[in-house]
């Protein structure tokens, strides 16, 4: 049940980062084209969820985190320019930067609020 929710988690982060950058380039936020422009990463990551060795839905920041970051970059870019759209430079960066960001940042936030939930988390004295 843990991977659902931290699949559906990395998901919705990746919808977000198609809608600031469809906002930001004023391309508008309907549905279909924020889903359209984050598609390709979407599938990325349930490519990486289906065949991986690591879970990539994994909390851990190390390795499984930063696999599926740099994973989703990879196979996204890919299929994006296989789906006819372009992967300039600038937006390999940003794609880069801000899914690492959001992906990464994740991991360290839901490994920080299971730590404190976790008895063995409370000070020994």
């Amino acid at each position: 049940m843990r991977w659902t929710l931290n699949l559906l988690l990395d998901a919705v982060l990746i919808i977000i980062f198609a809608a600031i950058g469809r906002r930001t380039h004023e391309h508008g936020l309907d549905v279909l084209g924020v889903l359209g422009t984050a598609a390709p990463f979407l599938l990325a990551l349930l490519a990486l969820a289906s065949m991986t060795r690591y879970p990539v839905t994994s909390d851990r920041l190390w390795p499984q985190g930063v696999m599926t970051w740099l994973g989703v970059v990879a196979f996204g870019l890919a299929l994006r320019v296989i789906f006819g759209d372009t992967a300039a430079l600038a937006f390999v960066i940003v794609t880069t930067v801000t899914l690492g960001i959001l992906l990464l940042g994740r991991r360290l936030v839901t490994g920080f609020l299971a730590r404190r939930k976790s008895p063995d988390a409370s000070p020994k004295l």
